[in-house]
């Protein structure tokens, strides 16, 4: 099963590699493109993207409570142990997208930032390692990286209810390529990031070792 386990892992990270890559060569520039020329920002895309500020304050709140009730003597269950995965995950997957962000250096799709580049305003598109600063830091999606990483951590508990835990990154994906707010890879990067923070805490959480 370990081995299983591992091959599966290996697939799933090797295709998420090759999609971004793909979709970097190919597919960026002309979605971000006629996202801002056919859609211009709709307030649906915007709204859309505001269900990735929940999980943050709910995996800090989620914790605080866990903490509070562990000193008064609660120990966790299988549910709790899960439900405390998807706050680790959370908050990990949000450290996690900050250290790339400032490792790849991308910049946005537009120039959210003064006087910051943009493949729409300057037409500057690629990587700048190391660059700094708030005009490179598209990829990856920190939007997508925090909405993936808790639906990743209780995929497998949530059994047949399991596939309306994509409705939530789906939409925040929706709403960041609406409002052109990131390119499809920063997105793709994001869930990627999340999924494997979700499924690390997840297996963390399930180990009595834990």
């Amino acid at each position: 099963m370990p081995e299983n386990s591992t091959r599966r892992g290996q697939i799933a990270a090797g295709s998420a590699v090759l999609l971004m890559l793909v979709s970097v060569v190919f597919l960026d520039r002309p979605l971000a493109t006629a996202s801002h020329a056919f859609l211009a920002r709709p307030v649906w895309a915007v709204w859309l993207t505001y269900i990735a500020d929940l999980p943050d304050p709910a995996a800090v709140v989620g914790l605080a409570v866990a903490g509070a009730a562990w000193l008064a003597g609660w120990r966790p269950g299988a549910w709790g142990r899960v439900l405390l995965a998807a706050c680790l995950a959370t908050l990990a997957a949000s450290a996690a997208k900050d250290v790339l962000k400032e490792v790849a250096g991308r910049p946005w799709p537009e120039s959210f930032v003064a006087g910051a580049p943009s493949w729409i305003t300057t037409g500057t598109f690629g990587f700048f390692p190391f660059h700094g600063g708030r005009g490179f830091a598209s990829f990856p999606s920190g939007h997508t990286t925090v909405i993936s990483a808790p639906c990743a951590a209780l995929w497998r508990p949530a059994g047949r209810f399991a596939p309306w835990l994509l409705v939530p990154p789906v939409a925040v994906v929706a709403g960041l390529l609406g409002a052109d707010y990131h390119f499809l890879s920063d997105c793709l990067a994001g869930a990627a990031l999340g999924v494997a923070m979700g499924c690390l805490a997840r297996g963390l959480a399930s180990s009595r070792a834990v």
